[in-house]
């Protein structure tokens, strides 16, 4: 088979601490998903101090690796060396739908149970927020498609509101990325999200990486964005960080109804108050040898 369409990741996490702290279980989605689009060719995990790994699907059909540590020590170290086939060119256009779902959407019946938690917004707490800034958008019922109003958001929050990185677990509410103007991909993706879930579109959060110039340049981090079901078409990706349609470099490893279903590493230690020091997090993508 061709190599063409072969791509390297490696994704490294990097913890230190001043003492010596006992590690729990650390949760890990950190393998690409596969389908028509996309396989694995080979995935290593390297871990330190050691560890017994098992895997699982998890409810959402992620394969998660949940790593048991043996020993206490001073790092913590992941690195995921994973090698993917792409069957289709990265910079191939995005699926276009040869029929346009008009809004408001209208799902199947049976399909509606699943759909439920895709609808239902996570920070309810600030429906009046998010209805505000809905305020200020088009009424998706004047687009083509919803489709078309979805797009259109997407290069909303990719107008109005400033890309930060932040390294700081979790993320932001919609309230405070609009309030900030700024926000991580994981932000942008959340605002994306509810404001969705308020308008009746079922949304769910994605995690992954992104091929673009800074992984290549071995500067890059792990990535969010926003997918989208659509009747007859299924999920699609939109990213509010590059106010697109998500194509195939986007490679996903895991899909949730919240964002904290799909952080790359979770988990917890146990130790002397204040012994973290820092985290160091990197991605960089190459094309491996044939």
């Amino acid at each position: 088979m061709s190599a063409t369409h072969l791509l390297k990741i490696v994704h490294r996490t990097h913890y230190r601490y001043a003492q010596p702290v006992t590690f729990q279980m650390h949760r890990l989605v950190i393998r690409p998903r596969e389908g028509h689009d996309l396989r694995v060719e080979r995935l290593d995990l390297s871990i330190a101090p050691a560890a017994d790994v098992t895997w699982a699907w998890d409810v959402f059909g992620n394969s998660i690796a949940y790593a048991h540590f043996r020993e206490p020590g001073t790092e913590l170290k992941f690195e995921v060396d994973v090698v993917v086939r792409r069957f289709f060119p990265p910079d191939a256009p995005p699926f276009r739908p040869h029929s346009p779902s008009p809004y408001p959407l209208e799902y199947d019946l049976l399909e509606q149970g699943i759909l439920k938690g895709y609808l239902a917004p996570v920070f309810a707490e600030e429906t009046e927020a998010v209805h505000q800034w809905i305020g200020s958008l088009p009424n998706p019922g004047g687009f083509p498609s919803a489709e078309a109003f979805v797009v259109h958001l997407a290069d909303t929050i990719h107008q109005l509101i400033r890309y930060e990185r932040r390294e700081q677990k979790g993320v932001q509410t919609p309230e405070t990325t609009l309030s900030l103007g700024s926000g991580s991909c994981r932000d942008l993706a959340t605002l994306m999200m509810e404001t969705l879930r308020h308008l009746g579109i079922a949304a769910r959060f994605a995690s992954g990486y992104l091929d673009c110039p800074a992984t290549r340049a071995a500067q890059g981090s792990t990535h969010a964005w926003t997918e989208v079901y659509f009747p007859q078409l299924g999920w699609r990706g939109f990213d509010p960080t590059t106010g697109k349609r998500c194509d195939h470099r986007h490679i996903v490893a895991g899909t949730s109804h919240h964002p904290r279903g799909v952080m790359a590493v979770t988990g917890r230690y146990f130790g002397p108050s204040g012994a973290f020091q820092n985290l160091e997090v990197g991605v960089a993508f190459s094309t491996p040898e044939s």
